[in-house]
């Protein structure tokens, strides 16, 4: 019976979402009859057509391949950090005293600002991924300084009490607390990542990359092309984003495994 309910609930939703995207897909035809100009607005065959042209073109896959490799590695580097900075200043409020200002700083300040001044000191094919990474840093380090405050304090006790290791309370308490704030971190900064790494290789324009195709769209008037990368760039995100969010569930699920099988 619940199995029948789940997929009833499935196929509404998706039922929905289509229903939804065909609406959009219409408006946007609407708006480029109406329009009249393919230089101002391009409607959704002749993107698609376009689209399918570049696909089969290996410049496209090197510059997507490229692209998500610097920007991808900006998050990743900053999720690694934006973590260990939390988990320090959680630990040492002097910490936490020194580089917060910093962090408020990073972000505040337009990615534009830090991007026209890190030209000066890095290469253009390093920049996407110092721009994503300091984009998301200061929000990783939000979400998980958050969580570690938030961890039940009776629960810190009973692990004092019973003499946790620092692995087991890894494992037992932070973990499964710390992972609904990790997921709303990864969830948000991917996003922020790409918008600030396409932004970079815009300014930069790095050999081989979407920021460059884009502003090469953006030069000789290629409004189809444009479209396209647009399109590209908006599935990459949310790709590498069911991604990560995939990938936590499957920790989230393996560490609850895990915990009924140990217990006693």
């Amino acid at each position: 019976m619940k199995d029948s309910t789940t997929k009833n609930r499935i196929g509404q939703t998706l039922g929905r979402g289509v229903l939804v995207a065909v609406l959009w897909l219409v408006i946007w035809q609407a708006a480029a009859s109406w329009v009249g100009q393919e230089l101002l607005l391009v409607s959704p065959p002749v993107m698609l057509r376009r689209l399918w042209e570049l696909v089969r073109q290996p410049v496209f896959w090197q510059a997507v391949f490229s692209s998500c490799g610097r920007i991808m590695a900006g998050v990743l580097l900053a999720l690694a950090v934006g973590t260990c900075l939390a988990a320090l200043m959680s630990r040492f409020s002097f910490l936490y005293t020194f580089f917060r200002p910093a962090l408020q700083v990073i972000k505040a300040t337009p990615v534009a600002s830090f991007i026209i001044l890190a030209l000066i000191w890095i290469k253009s094919t390093g920049l996407a991924t110092f721009a994503s990474f300091l984009m998301v840093l200061p929000m990783v380090w939000a979400n998980l300084y958050e969580g570690i405050g938030a961890v039940d304090q009776s629960l810190l006790e009973m692990v004092r009490a019973y003499r946790f290791s620092p692995g087991r309370k890894l494992r037992y308490l932070y973990l499964p607390s710390l992972l609904p704030y990790f997921a709303a971190a990864c969830s948000t900064g991917i996003g922020i990542g790409w918008k600030a790494g396409i932004a970079a290789e815009v300014l930069g324009l790095p050999k081989n990359s979407i920021g460059k195709a884009l502003y090469n769209a953006k030069i000789y008037l290629e409004t189809p092309d444009l479209f396209c990368w647009t399109a590209v760039i908006i599935l990459l995100s949310l790709l590498f984003e069911k991604l990560a969010a995939w990938l936590l569930r499957v920790v989230t699920a393996r560490l609850s495994i895990a915990q009924e099988e140990e217990t006693p």
